[in-house]
């Protein structure tokens, strides 16, 4: 009897000094973990709003769901009772490790994050980067994918994809085309002119406004060098590009144009 009585008394005093933080830990575990789903869905909403690839949308509330959770559920343990500095010690420089060793898939995968999110390209532009041109074919977690004119593949890392410059030649609606055509000295500029803007007006790709730009840009060596700079719809650049080259070396000759290329006179003397 008397063994029964002082187990009472030590489970009664049990009771006393861990009922309390039994109860308040299950609070916090219950409250946390409704905390945590709230966020969660919050972040799913702002993802949701800022057109942020559906992928990674699942990807990051997960992520965000593990992490919200471990947190709930060490701060429940710790209004426990249970000593969680030697835990969490531990967990941090495991953490600390296996950062270290993935430190490049890290950097890759933060650089994905961020070009999703930021949106900077997207599938269907073509960019230049890392000294590589060519049509965005995929966007993923570590990498994106180009395939270049010439139906070529190039990977590249999304860590320094997202940090260096690149060139985007989609982002814009329109884009400017310019070119330097050489006439020879003595030749009607005036002329020159007039077939150029013949040429532009009669190609309905290229834009009205902003207004074509004519001028003499140089007087080189040996030619005299007329600027034409057009706006066309971005899809349209090189097809007008190479058309207006195309014509000019047709229809110069015919009126009278020459255009000139780098020739050396030999003089050979005899004695």
């Amino acid at each position: 009897m008397e063994n029964i009585e002082v187990n009472t008394d030590v489970l009664i005093s049990y009771v006393y000094i861990y009922g309390p933080k039994l109860v308040a830990s299950i609070l916090t575990l219950v409250l946390g973990l409704w905390v945590a789903n709230f966020l969660v869905g919050l972040i799913k909403k702002m993802l949701s709003k800022g057109k942020v690839d559906p992928s990674l949308q699942s990807f990051l509330s997960s992520m965000f769901g593990i992490l919200f959770k471990v947190m709930v559920y060490i701060t429940a343990l710790g209004v426990l009772g249970v000593e969680m500095t030697s835990f969490v010690a531990i967990l941090g420089a495991a953490g600390l490790a296996v950062g270290l060793a993935l430190s490049g898939t890290l950097q890759n995968f933060a650089g994905g994050v961020m070009i999703l999110f930021f949106k900077t390209f997207k599938v269907g532009d073509f960019i230049e980067a890392q000294g590589y041109s060519g049509t965005v074919k995929e966007i993923q977690i570590f990498l994106t994918i180009l395939t270049t004119p010439d139906n070529k593949t190039i990977i590249i890392p999304n860590g320094p994809l997202a940090t260096g410059t690149l060139i985007n030649f989609s982002a814009q609606a329109t884009r400017r085309v310019d070119w330097t055509f050489g006439i020879a000295y003595g030749d009607d500029v005036d002329k020159a002119f007039e077939l150029l803007k013949e040429l532009v007006a009669a190609d309905e790709r290229i834009l009205k406004d902003p207004e074509p730009f004519y001028a003499v840009s140089g007087l080189a060596d040996s030619s005299v060098n007329l600027v034409v700079r057009v706006w066309v719809n971005a899809p349209d650049f090189w097809g007008v590009h190479f058309r207006m080259n195309e014509l000019v070396y047709k229809r110069f000759p015919g009126a009278g144009l020459s255009i000139p290329f780098p020739q050396r006179d030999v003089h050979v003397y005899q004695k």
